[in-house]
Order: C-alpha cells, then structure tokens, then sequence
C-alpha cells in the first residue's frame, strides 16, 4: 500500500520520542565489527544499558548468537556489520486507531563510509520474525538514518543540512526535494533545518541527536560551547543563533536549553565526538551519557532531568562507546506503544 493511498484514509504521524514505548531494539557489540579490540569493555556498557531498558520496558536485542546476558530480552539471531540500531532501525509511524508503519529507509553506512549490506538487511528480517508489529513499508531507495531526524509529535521534522545534504547520501536530489520526500514519508507539516554544528569525529555529518533534541513543552535542549578556543565554539554559536529563529507551529519562540560541552576527549591523538545530547528516553526514565566529568555531568543531568520533569535521571558511562563516535541514542531504537 503505498503511503499516499493511506494517507487519504488514515492520519499518520512520527511520534516524540518520550511517548509511551513499547520495546527498544539493541544491535549487540560481536567479534566482526569494530569493537572486537575492546569488545569486554563495550560488552559491560551494553550490559548497563540492557539492565536499565529491561526495568522498564520489553527490550529486543539482535545478535548473531544468544549474549548469555542475565536480563529479560528477546533474541532476533541475525549478524550484523555494526551495532548502531538507531540508523539501521525502524521509523515507525503511527495512527489514532492504534496502528504503526514500519518505515525500512535505505541505511548506507553514512554516505558508504562503512560497510553495511548486513545492517541495511536486519529490519526486514525481525519484520518477518514477527519481532515488531505494524505495516512493513519499503522506503529503501531513499537514505535516511534515525539519529538523523527528530519529531515534536505534532509535525514538525528537525534535521540538519550538513548531514542530509552531505554526499552518497540522496544525490542528485536538491534540498526541496528532499523535504518534499520528508514531509510525504513522515507525513509532516514542516522540516526545520539546522545549518550549523559539527563535532569533530563524528562520523555522521552532522546527526541532529549528537547536537539538539527536541523535548516536552516546546523545549530545545542543545550543545553548548562557551570556550572560545575550542575549534567548535563559532559554529555551535551560529547554531545557537539559528535555534533562537526557529518558531513553533503556533508562532513562538522555543524554550532553549543549553547543555554543556563536555571536556575534550582524545583516543590515541584523535578527539571524540562526545555529546550530552545523546540520550535515551525510556517510559519512566531518561539514560544520560556520562564521560567521568563530575561537574559537568552533574549539569547535564540536572538540565535533562528537568526538561523531561516526572522522569527518573539515569547517566551511564560512555567513554567505552564514545571511542567509535557514538553514545546511548546511536546504540538503539525505541518503539512506540500501539
């Protein structure tokens, strides 16, 4: 069915992030990728994040062979290039009827920096396990990743040029008609595109959930830098300067939060790109990256804490994850409750 025919019938939607879940998906760290060198130590964090999902919702985990991990999960057995859920997952729309479009987009390693045939593969195959629930809906000759995109819920898309537009992704199609595509497959309103903002080592070009996430009451939490010799302070000001244009579907200004920029990071020489943006909403809770910075992982979770009131404030300890350019959003992918 395509998405034009049922949009005449039925009203669509991305959901917010922080509304009800009803499972989130782990892509878990193996032997074949890029964490066989400190697979012990990725292994541990994923444990971590594996024990606060399961407290709190049904968690997926899809691994080539069971992880012999002591919380509760279902197992999709299938092997994968890489383990970054939110770029390889499902975007899943919903309806007022209790429905969901499992949208499969084209994942391509980031502009085919990395290998991916395997990862593109996964979604189709828990689909056909019977592992997530909804209409399948083939999106694959268009690239798009989750921590690429983030909803309001109510139809507003924000996303960043620099990432959309960044090369292998959709060429030869021009920024309008990428909206255009946008707006058709997500069935919103409007996209808000972010200009500025790039953390040095991020191998996305420019995802908007390591730079500014959208959050209840019409709030933008975003990454800050008040050092002016950090390399990313004047671009992340000209961010904060666009974010302060952006209006809401009612006219007004966004509330604006700035998070901290946490102290730079460096692996072997090269400087990661660690975010306090990249977290995880959970039903009940929020996991907050954490980078053993005391005072201004403090902050950070002060600041997300009250941002998203009423749930409980979890960090974890990313330094393990950050040394592949990720943190807790880029690990994995929730689903929304039907």
């Amino acid at each position: 069915m395509s998405i034009e025919k049922n949009n005449a019938t039925k009203q669509w939607r991305l959901p917010a992030e922080w509304e009800p879940q009803s499972m989130v998906q782990l892509t878990w760290p193996h032997a074949k990728t890029d964490w066989a060198p400190m697979l012990d130590e990725i292994t541990e964090t994923y444990e971590e994040m594996a024990r606060e999902i399961s407290k709190r919702e049904p968690l997926l985990i899809v691994a080539p062979k069971n992880v012999g991990s002591t919380v509760n999960y279902q197992l999709s057995t299938i092997n994968s290039n890489d383990t970054w859920a939110r770029d390889h997952g499902f975007i899943t729309l919903v309806d007022d009827q209790g429905d969901a479009r499992l949208l499969d987009f084209c994942f391509n390693g980031w502009g085919e920096k990395f290998e991916s045939e395997l990862d593109n593969a996964i979604n189709r195959r828990i689909y056909d396990e019977g592992k997530v629930k909804g209409e399948y809906v083939d999106c694959l000759d268009f690239v798009l990743e989750g921590g690429s995109i983030e909803s309001d819920g109510q139809g507003t898309i924000f996303t960043t040029s620099c990432c959309l537009l960044a090369p292998h992704r959709n060429q030869p199609m021009t920024k309008a008609e990428i909206e255009a595509r946008l707006k058709r497959d997500l069935c919103s309103e409007r996209v808000l595109w972010i200009d500025y903002g790039h953390l040095v080592g991020d191998d996305t070009d420019g995802h908007i959930d390591t730079l500014v996430r959208i959050a209840p009451n019409d709030t933008l939490l975003y990454i800050g830098c008040d050092d002016e010799t950090d390399e990313h302070y004047e671009d992340l000001k000209k961010m904060e300067e666009q974010l302060k244009t952006f209006r809401t579907m009612a006219g007004k200004p966004y509330k604006l939060v700035k998070l901290p920029m946490p102290r730079a990071i460096f692996d072997e020489g090269e400087r990661l790109p660690a975010t306090y943006a990249n977290y995880l909403i959970l039903n009940g809770a929020v996991l907050v990256p954490t980078y053993n910075q005391p005072d201004l992982d403090a902050e950070a979770l002060k600041l997300i804490g009250e941002a998203h009131e009423g749930r409980e404030v979890v960090g974890i300890d990313c330094r393990s994850i950050i040394k592949q350019h990720g943190s807790l959003h880029c690990c994995t992918m929730q689903y929304p409750k039907l």
